[in-house]
C-alpha cells in the first residue's frame, strides 16, 4: 500500500531542522522503507516548513513506526503529522 505522510514544522524550528538532518538522511537511507519521493515541504521564500514522503508499506502502522522512529521526530522537530493512504493515478 501507498501511504503519504506529511510532517509540519513546529514554528520558527529551522535551527533544530538542520543540526539533526543529518541523522534523519543517516535514518531514512538505512530504514528499508521503500521510499517513492521525499524531500522538504517549503514556504513561499523557500525555507522548509516541514516533511513529505510517498512511501510503500505494509500498513499504516508499519508507516507510523517508520516517521516515529526518525530523529527529527524523536528531537520534536514536528508540530503535526498527517498520514494518509494515497493511490499513484499518474504517470500511468
Amino acid at each position: 500500500m501507498q501511504f503519504m505522510i506529511q510532517c509540519f514544522d513546529k514554528p520558527a524550528s529551522l535551527q533544530l531542522r538542520m543540526a539533526t538532518r543529518e541523522r534523519h538522511l543517516a535514518h531514512v537511507d538505512a530504514s528499508g522503507m521503500k521510499i517513492l519521493v521525499a524531500g522538504p515541504m517549503l514556504s513561499e521564500d523557500d525555507q522548509p516548513v516541514g516533511s513529505l514522503f510517498l512511501v510503500e508499506a505494509d500498513s499504516r502502522e508499519a508507516a507510523r513506526r517508520f516517521i516515529d522512529s526518525d530523529p527529527y521526530v524523536q528531537a520534536g522537530l514536528f508540530e503535526r503529522i498527517d498520514i494518509k493512504g494515497f493511490r499513484t493515478v499518474f504517470p500511468r
